[in-house]
């Protein structure tokens, strides 16, 4: 019987160059559908970023051309500044009232919408209405029911028997008031709890419940552990978006009163376009950059303690 001769090569000797050729075609095939993801990351995320770190380090009032001061612009905001030691404590008065009550809500409403109930997909569109609302118009409403003399808010609190409230109108409510707001756009952080409710076994809460668990020993030992990656996502999510919040002050406040409601962006946003001080402004981004990212770093080198991965 014939043997069928090999198609491989002999040893020592070389492979077709008809195969290099297709694989240096493959090569520049990669390379042209990556260039286009490549240099846009280039040309409009890297370049400006440099562009304003380089900024940051100039006195450059946008008529004029920057002059080179190095670090003076940082020296100046971490030793001369008031306001932005004001904004800083602010936004973190806001940032720690608003991110611990978004999470809790939009994680109460995920579960009470994970429940098998009539007209399920109607609740689930109310609850995320809001949040396609635009902030400027919703802002826009939020004033009206805010406003301390015919607003909705005081209207129904007020046979209930509390005070007058001035809400955005007084400089110890500002604050709680905007972090009320905040709690209106909660939409995506539900729909993204919801998903990871979904994702938790059944048979987990089958075995609570053969055991005689009740629905707190279900909440508690199972949905809780399950979803801490998806609490972990929202909370970085949550922490880089109240950082920062800037429509809903500069609508309905501008700052004010007593600069109560100066959160750091609208500081930054005064600084660059009204004062026209865009090497100072830059500063300012650069420093919230850093500060963003420390929590993010520490949420994340943290999180090795409380979150659960299923395939660990």
């Amino acid at each position: 019987m014939t043997a069928i001769p090999s198609q491989e090569p002999p040893r020592g000797r070389k492979r077709p160059r008809r195969l290099s050729r297709h694989r240096r075609r493959e090569a520049m095939w990669g390379v042209l559908c990556v260039a286009p993801a490549v240099l846009g990351f280039l040309l409009w995320q890297l370049g400006p970023i440099l562009g304003s770190f380089y900024i940051a380090l100039t006195d450059w009032r946008i008529a004029g051309t920057p002059n080179w001061i190095g670090f003076e612009n940082f020296r100046q905001i971490f030793t001369e500044d008031r306001l932005f030691r004001k904004s800083l404590g602010v936004t973190t008065y806001y940032s720690f009232g608003s991110v611990p009550l978004r999470m809790l809500l939009a994680f109460a409403l995920a579960v009470l919408l994970n429940q098998k109930i009539r007209a399920l997909p109607i609740f689930r569109t109310i609850f995320y209405l809001p949040s396609i609302v635009p902030l400027i118009a919703s802002s826009v409403l939020w004033i009206w029911l805010f406003n301390p003399d015919f607003g909705l808010l005081n209207a129904i609190l007020r046979p209930l028997g509390f005070p007058k409230l001035q809400w955005i109108y007084g400089s110890d409510s500002v604050i709680p008031a905007l972090i009320l707001m905040s709690l209106w756009d909660i939409g995506p952080m539900m729909i993204i709890f919801l998903a990871g409710l979904q994702g938790v076994p059944r048979q987990l809460y089958e075995a609570v419940e053969i055991d005689g668990g009740n629905p707190w020993h279900k909440m508690r030992h199972i949905t809780i552990p399950m979803v801490t990656p998806t609490i972990l996502f929202n909370l970085i999510l949550s922490i880089i978006g109240t950082m920062q919040t800037f429509v809903q002050p500069y609508v309905m406040t501008e700052g004010g009163p007593n600069n109560s409601s100066l959160l750091y962006v609208l500081y930054l946003y005064n600084k660059a376009f009204e004062q026209s001080q865009m090497g100072y402004a830059s500063a300012l981004a650069w420093i919230l950059f850093v500060v963003i990212a420390i929590l993010s770093i520490f949420v994340f080198r943290t999180s090795s303690r409380w979150v659960y991965y299923e395939g660990r």
